[in-house]
């Protein structure tokens, strides 16, 4: 693109999920079509993007600080605009104009694909509309086309928007309104085109995972587009983020099981596991049937990593209840684990539950169940010590000649652990054969032993 056909320059900020980072994608390829020129730093640019998350109190936290800092870009006469989409535009809507009066233009989630309109008022001085917010679709906007800001080799791939559950502490559905599945034929052309792109990792994600489908084919549909999924040229990993413990059939476990492609690792938040807490949240799952999933996943699938998530502090989460979750994570010994402070959401069911507890009590709980799990996860990394692993090479190690940072299967992108390996001739996207030859803390030290 020719400096004359350049409408302006722009910088990206991406912020929250991999869901949101896949709105991201499109958005930027969407500005490149009509002829705007992304550049590394906002300073001096022609405006800024911000896609934010609206989660929880910390994330909304950490949209507003990214938010303040273009505007003051812009105050200091460094940055001509802020255009401000994403999960927190969609929550606050017109109030967000309100909390911060120099934000140039707000495109709430569904309006995602007007991004170039908003930027084209933006650069024309056209202040008479300032925000875009479209209902929920039917059908979830195309994701394909997109400018990636992943590495060439890995990519998401979101199958599905929205969620239809209720989880009593959860403001997503009213963010991203209610689950829609995006068509097996769809998914599969966007995987096509990511592999043309040299993706070899294909990480799907959404709301709710093993939903998928429901909505438009009556049932689920996931184990169809997995076995649609195991077919196209170039993916070489398959990786299952976000299945909720709910519609995990015989079938489903044997096309994992089965797949070479399809990685042996899953992601199942279960949030909570006293049966109590489980109803106040409203998670529609008991104890007994996730102990009961747990276990076929085991027995059927080899070499199986399970990561999960729970929360602490619940609303009336009593030291019994918090007990028996520790017990749990140390009994299950989950490969990866995650836990979240329950953060209070005024627009949300649990915000209105008795007994809500304070943040230290909270922070204190979490602290306890992190202790339970470095407990495991060191055990389980000490045992990996002479082991080999096909590695996905991601990027150098800074400082060190022929090291890099990789992951195994057991590894996702930026929320699991690390595989440091040494090998001579390696290259980003590259798997290569490594034997485990230290653990250290979380991560795993690496020699390369293959071509």
């Amino acid at each position: 693109m020719s400096n004359s056909d350049v409408k302006g320059t722009y910088s990206f900020i991406s912020l929250g999920c991999p869901k949101n980072l896949v709105d991201s994608e499109r958005m930027l390829g969407l500005l490149q079509v009509d002829g705007y020129e992304l550049v590394d730093q906002p300073d001096g640019a022609d405006f800024a993007v911000v896609n934010t998350c609206g989660f929880i109190e910390q994330a909304r936290d950490e949209s507003y600080g990214a938010v303040g800092e273009m505007l003051e870009l812009k105050r200091a006469g460094r940055l001509r605009g802020v255009i401000v989409s994403g999960c927190l535009a969609e929550r606050e809507k017109e109030r967000l104009l309100e909390t911060c009066p120099d934000i140039d233009q707000v495109v709430g989630v569904f309006s995602r694909d007007e991004v170039t309109r908003a930027a084209d008022r933006l650069i024309g001085h056209l202040d008479e509309q300032r925000s875009v917010f479209r209902p929920a679709p039917v059908r979830p906007l195309d994701d394909r086309d997109r400018l990636r800001i992943t590495p060439r080799h890995f990519a998401y791939l979101k199958i599905s928007e929205g969620c239809d559950r209720l989880c009593t502490f959860c403001a997503i559905p009213k963010m991203r309104g209610r689950h829609a599945t995006k068509p097996i034929e769809e998914v599969i052309d966007e995987a096509r085109q990511l592999a043309a792109d040299g993706v070899r990792e294909l990480i799907l994600v959404a709301q709710d995972t093993t939903y998928y489908g429901r909505d438009i084919y009556g049932e689920s549909r996931l184990t169809e587009l997995l076995g649609a999924l195991d077919e196209v040229e170039g993916i070489a990993w398959i990786r299952l983020m976000y299945l909720y413990p709910m519609y995990f059939d015989d079938r489903l476990i044997e096309t994992i099981a089965a797949s070479d492609k399809i990685v042996p690792y899953l992601d199942m938040p279960l949030q909570h596991i006293n049966d109590t807490m489980l109803r106040r949240m409203q998670r529609r799952v008991t104890r007994g049937e996730t102990e009961v999933l747990i276990d076929k996943l085991r027995s059927a699938i080899d070499q199986l990593v399970m990561r999960t998530t729970f929360i602490s502090g619940f609303p009336g989460e009593t030291d019994e209840q918090h007990a028996e979750l520790v017990e749990f994570v140390r009994e299950q010994r989950f490969e990866r684990m995650g836990v979240f402070t329950y953060s209070y959401e005024p627009d949300t069911p649990a915000a209105k539950l008795p007994d809500q507890l304070p943040e230290d009590l909270k922070e204190a709980r979490r602290g306890e169940l992190m202790e339970a799990q470095q407990e495991v996860a060191f055990r389980w990394n000490a045992e990996q010590v002479g082991r080999r692993f096909e590695v996905l090479v991601d990027v150098p190690a800074s400082l060190e000649d022929h090291a890099w940072v990789g992951r195994s299967y057991a590894d996702a992108p930026d929320v699991d652990s690390l595989v440091y390996v040494t090998g001579e001739n390696l290259a980003a996207g590259d798997f290569v054969s490594a034997e485990i030859v230290a653990s250290r803390d979380y991560d795993l030290v690496a020699v390369a032993v293959g071509d």
